[in-house]
């Protein structure tokens, strides 16, 4: 399976837009962003859990992140609420499961296979801090290592918003909005850019809180 997996394009997924599709477990169902595989895959998807339900006992064999986006997401190390940031790296294992029911945004696959650092932050408990030379931003970092960045910003309303050409940019919309290119994004949308893009947005009278990762897709184009 394949779901925007030509990773020089610009791709913007809306969560509205999208629809839900099944998983192999009862109550477990999925908005792709995208993929290349089947059940065993490097994805990037909104899950979601019913109340109750629950997945099988796995491995991560190239490793999990995931953001709580409601509810409680549960496993042996936790329970995890709205605003949780979490690494699971390779060769790390769990049981995910919700008792009251929980949805996330997961990307699997995706990290440096060395990789064995345990990230569990709680992002509504961090105060982020304004960013050098970017007026109208905070910044919270979540994770940097030289395979990538990944950090929580926080734009004030109608901030112009310019972040020059990475090797790979993703912007997952917490709270708020901003317009891009003529897109307009709100809560739960994504956008991922290609390795060489810019960024350019203005955010929504709103403001926004948008989670974003950096310099990860390169050697990703030829996928």
């Amino acid at each position: 399976m394949k779901i925007n997996a030509d990773f020089t394009q610009r791709v913007v997924m809306r969560f509205d837009e999208t629809e839900w599709v099944p998983s192999p477990m009862a109550g477990v169902e999925r908005k792709m962003l995208d993929r290349i595989g089947e059940e065993i895959a490097r994805a990037t998807t909104i899950v979601r859990f019913a109340p109750g339900s629950a997945f099988s006992a796995h491995t991560h064999d190239g490793g999990e992140e995931f953001i709580v986006l409601d509810g409680v997401f549960q496993d042996e190390h936790g329970d995890f609420g709205v605003g949780s940031y979490i690494r699971n790296p390779p060769t790390s294992a769990h049981t995910p499961a919700s008792a009251p029911g929980t949805t996330i945004m997961v990307k699997l696959h995706q990290f440096d296979p060395e990789d064995r650092t345990h990230i569990r932050t709680d992002m509504s408990k961090s105060a982020p801090v304004d960013a050098a030379g970017r007026a109208g931003v905070k910044v919270l970092p979540l994770f940097h290592d030289g395979h990538e960045d990944v950090r929580l910003e926080v734009w004030a309303p109608g901030t112009e918003v310019a972040l020059p050409p990475q090797d790979g940019l993703e912007v997952f919309v917490l709270d708020g909005g901003f317009v891009s290119e003529g897109d307009t994004l709100g809560r739960w949308d994504w956008l991922r850019l290609p390795v060489g893009a810019a960024l350019t947005a203005r955010a929504g009278d709103q403001g926004a809180r948008v989670w974003i990762k950096s310099g990860h897709l390169k050697g990703m184009e030829a996928a």
